[in-house]
């Protein structure tokens, strides 16, 4: 794996790189509700040294009824001031899945302007595996000012996205599994229609990880968007449940140099639940 760390950095980086003084490092950890499991309470059992937790459903637009849509540029700005997170650091952001919820944050980071963001590829699971170190100890917080400017491009509302189903000027890839694509599995929130956006491709975003968690190297993500006939000579909008696993598609797009990538934030949460929107199934 080539580290980058504007994209995807690797276990060993971030070891060699722990005690840089511009370094700062997130915990994004996000769960399913169906999972059952507590992201803070994980993050407090056990982290890796000098990372912040990150809360997506917290840091975000709570004046929407969709979860954890992009927050507002202001409260961005001052949740990370109040972490000592600004101007000049390098930052790397991780998961407790290996790579699920961090690409969110990826996303989120970019969406804001900022380039000096990767994920750890393969989260804290490789981590350990490495054998690096994980603390309960909580970082020394200094304020920082955060610069921060907007790239409205990279985010789609569903007027945009209906529009650009309806026209076909772009490829717009659906993260979740077959199953809920085709509509056979039922969503996992409740009134969600089953089904996907019109003239969608289904990519899961499983399919861009080797086993152990890791994304797959350039070639092997080329290679699941060819399978999938995702066709790259059009801007991609990427499409999910509810937002965050749609960051992992973008991340890998990235990682193969398809830059005119947007993410729709109300994704399935919101096409799902509006019976005026089409829908197909199969």
């Amino acid at each position: 794996m080539t580290d980058d760390p504007q994209t995807l950095v690797s276990a060993d980086w971030l070891a060699a790189h722990l005690k840089d003084s511009d370094l700062r490092i997130f915990d994004a950890t996000w769960f399913l509700p169906g999972m059952e499991r507590d992201a803070k309470a994980e993050y407090a059992a056990g982290h890796i040294p000098g990372a912040r937790f990150f809360d997506i459903d917290e840091i975000a637009d709570l004046r929407s009824e969709l979860p954890h849509m992009a927050p507002p540029v202001e409260k961005f700005m001052s949740r990370m001031r109040a972490m000592g997170v600004g101007d000049g650091h390098q930052v790397v952001v991780y998961d407790a899945l290996g790579l699920f919820s961090a690409a969110r944050v990826w996303w989120l980071f970019r969406l804001m302007g900022q380039k000096n963001i990767a994920v750890l590829d393969g989260g804290l699971p490789q981590w350990l595996a490495a054998g690096h170190p994980i603390t309960k100890d909580k970082p020394t917080i200094r304020d920082r000012h955060m610069t921060v400017t907007p790239r409205n491009e990279m985010v789609k509302d569903v007027t945009q996205v209906a529009r650009a189903a309806k026209l076909g000027d772009y490829t717009i890839i659906d993260a979740r599994s077959a199953d809920r694509f085709r509509g056979e599995a039922d969503e996992p929130r409740e009134g969600m229609r089953k089904g996907h956006i019109p003239g969608s491709v289904n990519v899961p975003f499983t399919t861009l990880l080797n086993t152990d968690g890791t994304m797959k190297d350039p070639d092997g993500i080329r290679a699941v968007f060819h399978t999938a006939e995702a066709d790259m000579t059009k801007p991609v909008i990427t499409t999910c449940g509810s937002g965050v696993t749609a960051a992992v598609l973008a991340l890998a797009l990235e990682r193969i140099g398809k830059t005119d990538h947007a993410l729709y934030d109300g994704s399935w949460s919101e096409w799902g639940m509006y019976a005026d929107l089409p829908i197909q199934t199969g």
